[in-house]
């Protein structure tokens, strides 16, 4: 049996550091380089690229890709800039952190974080993880970065310390959101990195229970996350591997987050449609915790496009990016 049907077939305490993170026969699915957007239109011409590069500071609107070596590895990553970026004025960015064996292209592709960023102005940075399957260090779990010890902790550090000398970079508004493998590092985020990001936007798991006792973050963060309850790859109810550790459940990461963040036990809960959505607020700090429960939804990112068809198709009631980014606009560092 071909080993992504296999990850697909098992169910309940399947090998999830396999499944979860999305197998690296994934690859044949990658997709190239985003096509650039076009710079802004005046009255009279189109600016050229060359000479939003000038009046940009140098950042040109659109997809490009830099390299950044830490601990002797050179890392690389998609940086999108809307087409209305002003150097002069500091700008929000969202990092945004792909699954196991996929990529920036690929997370930028299923997510559709870039036409948010135009629409909202914002900046999107998409990394690479590391490995021939590219993973994230999220503590217990995925992959060669985990295995390795990778700090992807210390890697984001030092990328937002080089990106604060390429954009304007509002401190902040520097937000983390994650698929899959990408969003159990943001969690991992949130517990390391809290002098640095002000919020995180999780989709599609959860940490190991092990690495979320070990969380402590110096200030209350705001967290949304996004999850449907068919999800073969990361159960909504939590699973355990083949090597023991116990991945959360989604109300078990909520409640962490809750009580960690002094909110209300009791959520605001609205549904429609097959959206479920529990919101605790006010927290401590002007901090608050949302859970979007899509019933039925698959191992996808809600309003984007599909991994793989075999891998679950997105639910189009709701659009995560939208909502991520209108959640992360409420929730600047305090």
């Amino acid at each position: 049996m071909h080993s992504l049907d296999w990850c697909l077939c098992r169910r309940g305490t399947f090998p999830i550091a396999i499944g979860l993170l999305l197998a690296s026969t994934l690859s044949a699915c990658r997709m190239g380089t985003s096509t650039q957007v076009p710079p802004p239109v005046g009255t009279t011409e189109v600016i050229t690229l060359d000479q939003a590069a000038q009046e940009t500071g140098g950042v040109s609107p659109g997809d490009s890709t830099h390299a950044l070596t830490h601990d002797g590895l050179e890392r690389t990553y998609l940086m999108h800039v809307p087409p209305g970026y002003d150097a002069t004025r500091p700008t929000a960015v969202v990092l945004a952190y792909h699954g196991f064996g996929l990529r920036a292209e690929e997370m930028a592709r299923i997510s559709k974080l870039s036409e948010q960023a135009d629409a909202s102005g914002f900046i999107v940075i998409y990394p690479n993880g590391t490995g021939e399957s590219s993973s994230w260090n999220g503590g217990h779990c995925c992959g060669e970065a985990a295995a390795k010890s990778v700090d992807d902790v210390d890697f984001t550090r030092a990328l937002l310390d080089e990106l604060d000398t390429i954009i304007n970079l509002d401190a902040s508004r520097v937000y983390a959101t994650g698929f899959s493998n990408g969003s159990l590092f943001a969690y991992e985020l949130a517990c390391q990195l809290s002098d640095r990001i002000a919020a995180i936007g999780p989709v599609g798991a959860t940490q190991v229970r092990d690495d979320q006792e070990a969380c402590h973050p110096a200030r209350s963060v705001p967290v949304i996350h996004f999850h449907g309850t068919a999800d073969r790859l990361n159960p909504y109810d939590g699973a355990t591997n083949a090597a023991g550790f116990e991945f959360l459940s989604v109300k078990d990461a909520i409640t962490h987050w809750v009580e960690a963040n002094g909110c209300p036990a009791g959520p605001q809960h609205t549904e429609s449609g097959s959206i479920e959505h529990d919101m605790y607020s006010p927290c401590s700090q002007g901090a608050s915790v949302e859970l979007y429960t899509i019933v039925g939804g698959e191992h996808a990112w809600p309003g984007g496009e599909a991994v793989t068809v075999q891998i679950g198709e997105p639910t189009m009631e709701i659009s995560a990016s939208a909502l991520m980014w209108e959640f992360f606009a409420e929730h600047p560092m305090p």
